[in-house]
């Protein structure tokens, strides 16, 4: 009976380590199973490929078919009305909701929304511009506006102060950290 406990311990050990293993090489793949699709977007939009995938990890866990309760879809979390703005800015005449579900599309939409919100701080240095443009790509442009205690002047640690939105805040600061490791690691 002992000998039968100790098989069945053991099996249970290996098949726990064996499941941990499968998890494991899931996340990886399905963690750079978009890597090439990322540095084509960031390049063609001169874009930060390091950014945009640090957003598309706090938006969808790399799952491009994530939908969210605010009817957000695919990789970049992208609504329909941000589609219609990216399809009406890049003269997309086939745009429909339905093409968000596309990895490519939603990639394209997503970084494209992200460079806009980026380019509104244009004035500012790279990356103390990345907590405006994060907090518009989840919160809206409107609140954004609303958490500049000194208008245009509002430092990136001011603004973070300011946000009303604890979700939003912790939205920025899980999103830089994702950002900086990606960029110390030097490759997506």
């Amino acid at each position: 009976m002992q000998r039968l406990g100790r098989r069945l311990a053991l099996g249970l050990v290996l098949l726990a380590a064996g499941a941990a293993a499968f998890v494991y090489l899931r996340w990886v793949y399905r963690e750079q199973r978009f890597n090439q699709l990322i540095e084509e977007v960031a390049a063609r939009q001169g874009a930060d490929k390091f950014l945009i995938k640090a957003v598309m990890r706090q938006e969808s866990g790399f799952d491009p078919f994530a939908y969210s309760s605010r009817d957000a879809i695919g990789l970049m979390q992208v609504t329909e009305p941000a589609g219609w703005d990216w399809a009406q800015a890049t003269q997309r005449r086939d745009f429909s909701r339905d093409l968000l579900w596309d990895p490519r599309v939603n990639i394209e939409a997503g970084t494209w929304y992200l460079q806009r919100a980026l380019r509104r701080w244009a004035d500012r240095p790279f990356e103390e511009r990345i907590p405006f443009a994060l907090a518009e790509y989840n919160a809206g442009y409107g609140n954004v506006q609303r958490w500049l205690p000194q208008g245009k002047a509002t430092t990136a640690a001011e603004f973070q102060s300011a946000i009303t939105y604890p979700g939003v805040r912790r939205y920025i600061e899980k999103i830089t950290g994702y950002y900086r490791d990606y960029q110390e690691r030097g490759t997506l």
